[in-house]
């Protein structure tokens, strides 16, 4: 099955856009959430370039965030981007563990392919396995005591639409 974006906007809005009036939106940028405010009168999570990945990657970050975080642009986080040095890329890390777990559970739902994203091409090095290692442990955290309310809704509207299995610990590998 040939994965659309465009199947991740229509899911996500039957899913979610009636109960928190939140959209996702394809961008042409970076992505970005952006709360309602006039002319847009509903939150809109907007994605990068078309990009499957990044949609997900997006619904992972509104999925984390809380509501008075949705009611901040970008949810209120920090973000320092392409080029940062060490300490600033184990900040980056510590707090795309639990965005990336989550993201990591969507693409299996979904049956997409994932590896985790350390987003700092440009600056210090990175140890990618060891950071997918904390990215696998998170999961399988959560698949033992459970994801959050509105993330299992979108793991089980996504399982549905592309008629996966309900996620198991067999589908997650960091080798």
């Amino acid at each position: 099955m040939p994965f659309q974006y465009q199947d991740l906007i229509h899911l996500f809005a039957q899913t979610f856009h009636a109960q928190y009036n939140t959209l996702l939106v394809c961008g042409e940028d970076e992505p970005i959430y952006l709360p309602a405010k006039a002319p847009h009168l509903a939150h809109r999570i907007i994605f990068a370039h078309g990009f499957y990945a990044s949609a997900l990657h997006e619904i992972s970050h509104w999925l984390v965030a809380g509501e008075k975080r949705r009611l901040i642009e970008d949810y209120g986080y920090w973000y320092e981007p392409d080029g940062r040095n060490a300490i600033q890329q184990k900040e980056f890390e510590k707090v795309e563990i639990v965005p990336q777990a989550i993201e990591w559970a969507l693409a299996v739902s979904c049956g997409f392919s994932f590896d985790v994203s350390v987003d700092n091409l440009n600056g210090a090095s990175v140890d990618r396995f060891s950071f997918k290692k904390r990215v696998h442990t998170q999961v399988l955290h959560y698949l033992e005591f459970g994801f959050s309310a509105r993330t299992t809704q979108f793991l089980k509207a996504c399982q549905a639409f592309y008629q996966r299995e309900a996620c198991q610990v067999e589908h997650f590998d960091y080798a």
